[in-house]
């Protein structure tokens, strides 16, 4: 029996059949990783009260990128779960936050570590675990704790995903990724987490089992769309670091 491809023609047909109240996880860290051209898709998909999970919800600069700040700034945004909902520095406001501010969208701030190991437990079958961090702050207000060996742990569930949109280096037919350097993240384990995993693919796609298996981060059965980023300006490049 052939192997039904993976590959669909371009962004647009990558994000097709997106519903409306998705939880959709969105890989990269500021730019390493992050699916501008699938992001830009959506946008144009106009799929609505969306659950955003991702590292942020964007950044200031000046142009900007896709991201899940202009999705709020499109409507399509009901809650965004991520680990920072403000900008880095005091004087810098992010589009999002005058949205949240008026009770627009809802945010929900995870540390970082415990937003990983959410999605990694989703994607390994454990419901629920529990950590120190954030024991003694406002996150873990209200919540349920329990003192473990003389220590206080916080309760935090799994985060499965409905949708999650990636951004690797090199992938193959049979969807076996390959990320670069700083560009893996959260990729690996938002795959893990998500039913529906789309990834834009900057070198052209390679024939199944082209790429070694000790260098697959990702393995195919994971994935189930591909769309090869074309060279700028058909598709968002965001650094001359990433083209080469």
């Amino acid at each position: 029996m052939a192997r039904r491809s993976k590959v669909v023609a371009d962004f647009d047909a990558a994000v097709a059949g997106i519903q409306d109240g998705s939880t959709i996880a969105f890989g990269g860290f500021a730019l390493p990783g992050s699916p501008f051209n699938l992001t830009a898709a959506l946008l144009r998909q106009g799929a609505k009260r969306l659950v955003c999970v991702g590292n942020t919800t964007g950044g200031p600069r000046k142009p900007r990128n896709p991201d899940i700040g202009m999705l709020v700034e499109n409507g399509q945004v009901a809650k965004v779960i991520c680990s920072f909902t403000a900008a880095p520095r005091a004087s810098d406001v992010l589009p999002f936050t005058p949205y949240y501010e008026r009770g627009e969208v809802d945010a929900e701030t995870v540390p970082q570590g415990t937003l990983a190991e959410r999605l990694r437990a989703a994607g390994a079958g454990i419901p629920a675990f529990y950590t120190p961090t954030a024991v003694g702050t406002e996150l873990a207000e209200g919540r349920e704790t329990r003192v473990i060996n003389g220590r206080e742990y916080l309760l935090e569930y799994a985060l499965p995903c409905d949708v999650a949109l990636l951004r690797c280096y090199q992938a193959d037919e049979a969807g076996n990724l390959r990320f670069r350097r700083a560009q893996r993240n959260f990729g690996p384990i938002m795959a893990m987490a998500a039913k529906l995993v789309i990834v834009e693919v900057e070198e052209p796609i390679l024939p199944a089992g082209a790429i070694d298996p000790d260098e697959v981060h990702t393995p195919g059965i994971l994935v189930h769309r591909l769309v090869h980023i074309p060279p700028a300006p058909a598709a968002i490049w965001p650094s001359l670091k990433e083209t080469r």
